[in-house]
């Protein structure tokens, strides 16, 4: 175990079993002093009840599903991150922004809305990335699932695997970039 000064620690990529293994083993390599727990997608509930409201609520677009994401993300940030931060403990975020970002981006989702969409978000102070292109649906799933079974695939603009591969290459100059 290391010891480091509290830490917000953003883990990205597709696939949310990858993801939540990733934050696992994020969190497990803090010292326990300082450990805080992980955050993760839909801790507001939003993306729960929007699974329940059924056909009746018509299907979300991508940017609506973004919207509500960065909604989650503040409820998050406001309630889970924030407060971790501040007791002078580390927390993960699993995902965190370039999860979404990158759904944007592959559905066609111009950069400069995304950017000023997560403006509010403060910088992670370590960044880990999930290079896993295994994205399952069902329950369980994490948020690249979720958008693959609420948005109508015309709305996303082309098919699942020229998503995955798009997102995936996002990512991947994304934490080069890191």
């Amino acid at each position: 175990m290391t010891r480091r000064k509290p830490a917000l620690i953003a883990v990205d990529g597709l696939g949310g079993a990858a993801i939540a293994a990733a934050a696992r083993a994020a969190l497990a390599s803090i010292d326990r002093a300082t450990r805080g727990g992980v955050s993760c997608w839909d801790a507001s509930g939003v993306f729960e009840e929007l699974a329940v409201a059924g056909a009746d609520a018509g299907p979300p677009s991508v940017r609506t599903l973004l919207l509500l994401y960065a909604a989650d993300l503040a409820f998050r940030l406001r309630w889970e991150i924030r407060p971790v931060l501040a007791e002078g403990r580390s927390v993960v975020a699993a995902p965190y922004v370039e999860t979404a970002v990158a759904f944007g981006r592959a559905a066609g989702i111009d950069r400069g809305w995304l950017v000023n969409l997560f403006r509010f978000a403060p910088r992670p102070t370590e960044r880990r990335f999930v290079d896993r292109t295994a994205v399952r649906g069902g329950r369980g799933g994490g948020f690249v699932e979720f958008g693959f079974e609420q948005v109508p695939k015309v709305m996303l603009g082309a098919t699942r695997a020229e998503l995955v591969e798009r997102m995936t290459a996002y990512l991947r100059a994304s934490a080069r970039r890191s």
